[in-house]
């Protein structure tokens, strides 16, 4: 992707339903659970790197005994971080203590992070600090060991500040209005009411505190408590959570914003938010592996018994696309036809850009995401290449030598690897010109195989802000004299922002915006239209948690949508640009045709599916209008 945006994040779940010991029988390792974890946190590391966390739960711990073990880490490669202080934690009690290496009771009892239960976290930064404080699981912890509360999520709420109210209103003092926070306190203070209300009837029949504890594991309803919390949830999310005496869940919005998926045998239960990731690690099959539904939760009880349960009525399924296009592992079988589909389906628009020259055009993509559907815009190019090679022998059949036969067949599509990135350029020099030029070298360009007669044709994931495109990308591409540059985007203008996880969160950031606002301009319409729009935008309350309405689709409605990407293509360009430019996005209705589950949209066409969404894009464009530099969520 050209313009780097950010997603949170990636969430793995296991409960082994088994002994440890039959774990070291089987396997060779009581540390089976830790491994497995292991392998599925590093095959989500593409879903984020700001921060990693891991925490386990012992089941029928002795009193006076740990029970919870929890590790984070914001370091640079935080997966290896976490994973390395545990080895060096139970390697050195295995070192001080050598005969317990095979004693599966006594390691169990006496290391740390070995257990039945696990919750691991990959996080992308895209709201707040990345302090260490920010990254999950959080913990809550009690002395009770029913009333501890580890969570951890893939989740962005629009509604943080109510649900902070919310909180003071029941009487808690939160430390801070962090979404994590707020959602770990709203199921806390649930769970510490049903604990309270259990164990008020069994006192009633008798029982003291110690009696009850274990009538009260048992007792415990999961789906209840997840009920009342999340009542008044608007967002895109994925929720997990594990509680001290063993009952995990994990519960996903009712859109289906946010992935997830599981697998059950009957030695694991796993959860995580890449399909691909359950299957690498488990050495299952794609069809063993299941997608958690809108609004349900799976459940796994301490006994092992597992339940899944619907939370939330569903609602219209709403999948992150984007998830399709660029964050999710393109090693799912589903997701890699899909984003060939994405390139194939563009490949019309970018026959009549070259005039269907595809002899004297070179086709290439921005390096790394890109390459699938790359893949598949070129299948679809081979097609018409194929059907031009068919075209000239019939046209010419009756005076066909062997020599011309031989020409028309040898003629190949011209793919070549053009961007190459170097590094991740750093520069403390704050100067705009000094720092332009340093910028357009982060990608090196391959030299000698574009022609002046030749059209370029370069395809990318998205183009989101524009930035990197026309200070690095097509300056670096223009080196190569080509005649015509065409930058071929596979997903959609993104027109809006997004509240459910991605880091796009000001209008004037994104390129498709600006070149709305340029046409508004031009048609001597902006200041007006940029009144009304203001003033429904206003007339919305401050304190208002939901809005009815999206008003910002006004900026874009007078303009048909190949204006627009006409409008960028002036925009990314400059007089320091000899080739000609086009911009080619993909369109809605061809995305929902490549990703016919995934039809969350919203940042393309505005359409949110909570009405927190429409909340956040109207508040968003009272901040541009009033020239404040403020996230909208």
């Amino acid at each position: 992707m050209s313009d780097l945006i950010k997603h949170e994040c990636g969430i793995a779940t296991l409960r082994l339903l088994k002994p440890l010991s039959f774990y070291k029988e089987k396997y060779g390792s009581a540390f089976y659970g830790i491994n497995k974890m292991y392998l599925m946190l590093e095959k989500q590391h593409n879903r984020g790197q700001d921060g990693a966390g891991f925490a386990s739960v012992k089941l029928d711990v002795d009193p006076g005994n740990r029970y919870i073990s929890r590790v984070r880490s914001n370091a640079a490669q935080p997966i290896q971080d976490i994973f390395a202080q545990i080895n060096e934690r139970i390697n050195t009690q295995l070192e001080l203590n050598p005969e317990i290496l095979e004693d599966i009771d006594t390691q169990k009892a006496n290391l740390p992070y070995l257990g039945e239960v696990y919750l691991g976290h990959v996080r992308y930064g895209t709201y707040g600090k990345n302090s260490i404080e920010s990254v999950h699981p959080f913990l809550r912890q009690n002395n009770w060991m029913h009333r501890n509360l580890i969570v951890a999520g893939n989740f962005n709420m629009t509604n943080v500040n109510e649900l902070f109210q919310n909180l003071v209103e029941l009487g808690q003092h939160p430390k801070e209005k962090a979404d994590t926070v707020t959602v770990m306190e709203k199921i806390g203070h649930f769970l510490d009411s049903e604990v309270g209300k259990l164990y008020k009837k069994l006192k009633e029949k008798g029982f003291n505190k110690k009696e009850a504890s274990p009538h009260i594991v048992e007792q415990l309803k999961i789906h209840k408590i997840l009920r009342k919390s999340s009542k008044d949830w608007d967002g895109g999310y994925v929720i997990a959570g594990m509680l001290g005496h063993g009952d995990s869940f994990v519960l996903r919005d009712p859109n289906g914003i946010r992935p997830a998926y599981y697998y059950k045998d009957d030695e694991v239960v796993v959860v995580a938010s890449e399909r691909p990731v359950i299957q690498t690690a488990f050495n299952v099959a794609f069809e063993d592996v299941h997608e958690l539904m809108p609004g349900e939760a799976i459940i796994t009880k301490k006994d092992g018994s597992v339940h899944f349960k619907t939370i939330l009525n569903p609602r219209e399924r709403k999948a992150c696309s984007f998830e399709r296009i660029y964050f999710s592992r393109g090693s799912d079988a589903e997701i890699y036809k899909e984003r060939k589909n994405l390139g194939r389906l563009l490949m019309p628009d970018v026959l009549k850009a070259i005039d269907y020259d595809t002899m004297n055009s070179v086709f290439s993509y921005i390096p790394n995401t890109a390459e699938t559907s790359f893949y598949g815009m070129v299948e679809a190019a081979q097609d018409e290449l194929n059907r031009q090679k068919n075209e000239a022998i019939l046209k010419e059949k009756d005076s066909l030598t062997d020599e011309r036969l031989k020409d028309i067949l040898n003629l190949r599509l011209r793919t070549e690897k053009i961007a190459v990135k170097d590094v991740k350029l750093r520069t403390f020099i704050t100067e705009d010109s000094s720092r332009d030029d340093l910028v357009a070298h982060v990608y090196d360009v391959t030299y000698g195989v574009v022609k002046p007669t030749d059209n370029l044709v370069v395809i990318d994931d998205s183009i989101v802000r524009g930035t990197t495109l026309k200070k690095s990308i097509l300056k670096m591409l223009d080196r190569l004299s080509p005649k015509k540059i065409i930058i071929v985007s596979s997903a959609p203008q993104i027109r809006y922002p997004d509240c459910y996880g991605i880091d796009m969160a000001k209008l004037e950031d994104f390129v498709a915006f600006q070149a709305a606002v340029s046409l508004l301009k031009e048609r001597g319409i902006y200041q007006e239209a940029m009144d009304a729009i203001y003033k429904k935008c206003k007339d919305q309350s401050e304190f208002a948690s939901q809005a009815e309405e999206n008003h910002v689709k006004a900026v874009y409605a007078p303009f048909a949508y190949e204006e627009v990407s006409e409008r960028i293509s002036e925009l990314l360009s400059d007089e320091s640009i000899t080739s000609e430019i086009k911009v080619i996005y993909q369109t809605v209705d061809k995305l929902h045709e490549a990703c016919p589950k995934n039809l969350g949209d919203w940042y393309f066409t505005g359409d949110y599916p909570t009405r927190g969404g429409n909340k956040v894009v109207n508040k968003a464009f009272v901040n541009f209008y009033e020239g404040k530099n403020d996230r909208a969520y």
